[in-house]
């Protein structure tokens, strides 16, 4: 098995070179890639991954901002993997635990992984912030009769060929709920690893907004009637990684 770990970049220069030293000194199970997409970035990031020496790390810069969706669409066609995984370059997620959501898939148990996030006092950008994401959860479920834990999660683990089957084409984060909506629309129920989570405020640059959720809420909807009365069973685990 070899992981290709997705990382979709705009103006992170704060954070950049922090979550890139964290990935390059894990210790991973496997072998193991870095496809960095800086999407139109005006800050320092270019600069910053331009000096990174690494062998295992594949940079492409977008001439203009696209979108996360853009960029990781991008990052899965530069992609050589047989799994892929994306992790947001803004230091809300612990990279250090993407061997651990790799386990349920090195021990046959699963082949899409789902990074669950728990939200706190401390972990939370604000209350109404967690509400809607909890409002997305339970669209999703009630649409597609499953029990998605955290459907806006960004630690989304999945066989390069299964991503690249779906066709994202929403640009900006609209598609985490329609990687999600086609997934569930084509039978697989993703298997959720608890992880560590710690939302930044907007003074340190959060970037969503209510109207992503919204957005995502007519995603999953639009989905659900285009795909869901074509659903079908997922192909045997390990199948779509051969």
């Amino acid at each position: 098995m070899k992981l290709s770990i997705l990382t979709p970049i705009y103006n992170e220069a704060k954070t950049l070179q922090k979550v890139v030293d964290r990935l390059l000194s894990i210790e991973f199970p496997t072998e193991v890639e870095f496809v960095l997409v800086n999407d139109g970035s005006i800050d320092a990031t270019r600069e910053i991954l331009d000096n990174i020496t690494d062998a295992r790390v594949t940079v492409f810069h977008q001439l203009k901002n696209q979108g996360k969706g853009a960029a990781i669409r991008k990052a899965a066609e530069i992609a050589t993997g047989d799994y892929i995984i994306i992790c947001d370059a803004d230091e809300e997620y612990r990279p250090q635990e993407i061997p651990m959501l790799m386990e349920p898939i090195l021990d046959g148990e699963a082949d899409v992984i789902y990074g669950t996030r728990t939200f706190g006092s401390h972990t939370s950008f604000s209350y109404w912030y967690v509400i809607g994401n909890r409002g997305v959860n339970l669209v999703a479920n009630v649409l597609f009769n499953a029990y998605v834990s955290d459907v806006e999660t960004c630690f989304k683990m999945m066989p390069l060929k299964l991503y690249r089957s779906l066709n994202i084409t929403e640009n900006g984060f609209g598609m985490e709920a329609e990687v999600t909506a086609k997934l569930l629309a084509r039978g697989y129920r993703p298997y959720e690893v608890p992880i560590s989570y710690k939302a930044r405020t907007r003074a340190e640059g959060k970037k969503i907004t209510a109207r992503d959720g919204f957005e995502a809420l007519w995603i999953l909807l639009k989905i659900r009637i285009k795909e869901g009365s074509r659903r079908k069973p997922p192909e045997p685990l390990g199948e779509q990684a051969a």
